[in-house]
């Protein structure tokens, strides 16, 4: 049952938002009763700390797998920049930093925080081991390329939910591995 509720409010979190997922809507898309959920949780805010904290780990496995794949730097940076997605549902945790609720809460903040920390970091790495392997010009910054491919990705959601195309979202990652494709030797 914790592992239902957990999920149930993942996917009400990346739908509506945190005011827009009252116990009661939990409760009802889990199947849970509220004994249930206050038997595992204390509250609403505990269930989506540990919610919030599933979808940013869920973020970064994903994001390793890549990262950490087969083939050369660049090639592993266009995988993950390329990778399925729904774009029109945009990135469960990019979402919430559109959700005052979350935001202001440190405690709620603190996983979207360290996971666009370190997607910034381990992308900067990835980008570093390509330069230092002679794959793209020593002129490149890593950190600033890392954090503009982020920004990229985040924004190309925004770009595609606004336009109502996932279209969008595509357009977004091919430019940015064109913009990369200049420094590539």
């Amino acid at each position: 049952m914790r592992e239902r509720l957990i999920e149930s409010t993942r996917e009400l979190l990346w739908e509506r938002g945190y005011v827009g997922t009252s116990p009661k809507a939990i409760q009802q898309r889990s199947g849970a009763g509220q004994g249930s959920m206050y038997h595992h949780f204390r509250g609403k805010p505990e269930l989506a700390l540990a919610a919030i904290a599933r979808s940013a780990d869920d973020m970064r496995a994903r994001a390793e797998a890549e990262f950490s794949g087969s083939g050369t730097p660049i090639q592993r940076i266009t995988a993950y920049l390329r990778r399925e997605r729904d774009a029109l549902r945009g990135c469960p945790v990019g979402r919430l930093t559109q959700d005052p609720d979350v935001m202001a809460d440190a405690e709620l903040r603190r996983p979207v925080e360290e996971t666009f920390a370190w997607l910034r970091t381990r992308l900067a790495g990835v980008l570093a081991e390509a330069r230092a392997e002679g794959e793209v010009h020593t002129a490149l910054d890593p950190a600033a390329t890392a954090t503009a491919l982020v920004a990229v990705l985040q924004g190309g959601y925004v770009l595609a939910r606004a336009a109502g195309d996932a279209e969008v979202y595509a357009q977004a990652v091919d430019g940015a591995l064109g913009l990369l494709a200049g420094h590539v030797r």
